[in-house]
């Protein structure tokens, strides 16, 4: 067999290759204390995992559309109508095995040779090996101590370009906890919609926040996700759920349509009670 050529440029997740060999020392009998994986250290809540259990006594154990149940999408859209001041439409959210589906697909869809992605860095490492499996060239943009680990906003400016096709955002930030302030995003949000340049929005770290407050750059003008801004969210780390694999992506009715396409030609559809316990995290007790 030959390998195709693009595997060369695929990278890899060091922490799940660390988790692999710690796993393998706790067999050993060691006594492992884990650093390597962002997961929270407590298990998920009982009434979530009620939910998909009697889900699955009731028949959850079939097919379901590709973009998700319609009660985990009108959950999602209901809870970030709920809390984001703009309202967000059931058909702009497709929920996937996991957010890095959606990292996955974003890219697929507007990145390709000859464009280019700016990503953090520091940053998950995910981010740039996609950019370079598509073919796309990856533009780190350095996250400075100094700045607690925020990015330069001038400096943003001067990366952009006419070939740029994404920026790509996260705050609360991994792995250096660094959060984008509200007139970072406000800057940030100006400069898109003048060069009309889409965002993928990596929310995930929302609710694991210690000081400061959250801002989502599609509180401003022109960046909601019904027009330049993708968010990338799931239930592993808010919900304690990582092993559920369950995310999503919430972005403008169209690119929802080419989204739900690839998870057809990819995964077919998410895990039926997995979904069904997606609603109860969203509806239960916070």
């Amino acid at each position: 067999m030959k390998l195709a050529e693009r595997m060369n440029n695929l990278g890899t997740e060091s922490a799940f290759e660390v988790l692999a060999k710690a796993k393998a020392l706790e067999a050993q009998g060691r006594e492992i204390i884990h650093l390597e994986i962002g997961e929270p250290d407590f298990d998920t809540p009982s009434h979530i995992i009620d939910a998909a259990c009697e889900a699955l006594k009731n028949g959850a154990t079939h097919y379901t559309p590709a973009a998700g149940i319609p009660e985990l999408r009108q959950a999602i859209a209901d809870d970030l109508t709920a809390k984001r001041g703009y309202t967000v439409d059931p058909a702009q959210v497709v929920v996937t095995p996991g957010a890095k589906p959606i990292m996955f697909y974003i890219l697929i869809a507007l990145a390709e040779p000859g464009r280019e992605v700016i990503y953090p860095n520091p940053g998950f490492p995910i981010y740039e090996s996609m950019i370079r499996f598509m073919g796309a060239k990856p533009v780190p943009l350095p996250l400075r101590e100094e700045r607690d680990f925020r990015f330069d906003v001038d400096e943003l400016r001067e990366l952009i370009t006419d070939r740029t096709a994404l920026i790509i955002l996260n705050s609360p930030q991994n792995p250096t906890g660094g959060i984008l302030e509200r007139e970072d995003l406000a800057a940030i949000a100006e400069i898109c919609v003048e060069r009309n340049i889409p965002v993928l929005s990596d929310e995930v770290y929302e609710h694991i926040l210690y000081d400061g407050e959250f801002h989502s750059i599609t509180a401003f003008d022109g960046m909601s996700p019904s027009e330049r801004t993708i968010i990338l969210h799931g239930f592993s780390k808010t919900y304690a759920m990582t092993g559920w694999r369950l995310g999503y992506g919430v972005m403008p009715t169209w690119l929802a349509e080419h989204v739900t396409r690839l998870m057809v030609n990819s995964n077919s559809c998410t895990s039926a009670s997995t979904q069904f316990a997606g609603v109860a995290a969203l509806t239960g007790s916070q």
